[in-house]
C-alpha cells in the first residue's frame, strides 16, 4: 500500500516456495530495478555476525495482510546468520496507535500469539482498531490484562520505539508497504519486484551477496 495513493495492488499468494534454495547468481539482480541502494545507510539492530532483514508494514494495509502468511512461513526457514524484525510504519499521525499496538505487544512478549490475530481482527472481522480505547478493548478480549497492556501502550518506551520506527522508515525512504530492508543497505518492495514473493527472492540474493562480502 503506497504512502500517498494507498491503492497499488500487490500480488501475494498462499503458496510458499522454498525460495532460499534459489542461487543468488540466478536472479540477476539490478540496482534501481530489483532493489534500491540506501544512502546514507540505515541503522541496524542485529548483533555482529548477523544480517538484518526488516519488514515495514501497517496492520490496516490489505497487502500486508495478504503477505503475512507467506512471510511467516519464510521466517521459519531463515538461515542462522539472518536476523529478522518488523517495523510498523507511520505515514500519517493516525497510524501511530497501531504502531504502539505492535510495540506494546512486543514488550509483553505477545507478538507470536497475537500478531496474526490483529490482521484477522481488522481484515476479516472488520474491527476498527484505530484508537487506543478500541485497541485496549480488543487486547483484553484476547485474555490480556487490559491495564498492563495500556500501561505499555502509553509508556515512554513504546512511544520512543514508535518514533524510532518512523525515523527508520524515512531513512529507508519507504513509499509503500509491505516493504523490505536489508542490512541498512538495500530496499525492495512489490512495486519494484512486481510481487512480494519475488521480493523475498531479491532479499535472499542481497543477503547472499552481503554474506560473500560484496
Amino acid at each position: 500500500m503506497k504512502r500517498r495513493e494507498f491503492a497499488r495492488a500487490v500480488t501475494a499468494t498462499a503458496a510458499t516456495a522454498a525460495v532460499w534454495s534459489l542461487p543468488a547468481q540466478a536472479q540477476k539482480l539490478e540496482a534501481g530495478t530489483d532493489y534500491l541502494v540506501v544512502d546514507p545507510r540505515a541503522p541496524v539492530e542485529a548483533p555482529a555476525g548477523k544480517i538484518e532483514v526488516v519488514e515495514f508494514f501497517w496492520y490496516s494495509c490489505p497487502h500486508c495482510n495478504a503477505f503475512e502468511p507467506t512471510l511467516a512461513a519464510w521466517i521459519k526457514k531463515l538461515p542462522k546468520d539472518v536476523a529478522f524484525r518488523r517495523v510498523p510504519v507511520a505515514f500519517r499521525d493516525d497510524f501511530v496507535p497501531q504502531q504502539r499496538l505492535f510495540y506494546a505487544l512486543d514488550a509483553m512478549g505477545l507478538i507470536e500469539k497475537l500478531h496474526a490475530k490483529v490482521f484477522a481482527a481488522i481484515h476479516v472481522e472488520r474491527q476498527q482498531l484505530t484508537k487506543g480505547d478500541a485497541i485496549g478493548d480488543w487486547v483484553a478480549a484476547q485474555g490480556v490484562d487490559r491495564a498492563k497492556f495500556m500501561e505499555q501502550y502509553n509508556s515512554f518506551s513504546v512511544a520512543s520505539k514508535a518514533t524510532k520506527g518512523a525515523q527508520l522508515q524515512n531513512t529507508y525512504k519507504v513509499e509503500g508497504v509491505p516493504a523490505l530492508g536489508v542490512a541498512g543497505r538495500y530496499y525492495t518492495d512489490g512495486s519494484l519486484t512486481k510481487n512480494m514473493e519475488r521480493a523475498l527472492q531479491v532479499v535472499e540474493g542481497l543477503v547472499s551477496a552481503i554474506r560473500m562480502g560484496k
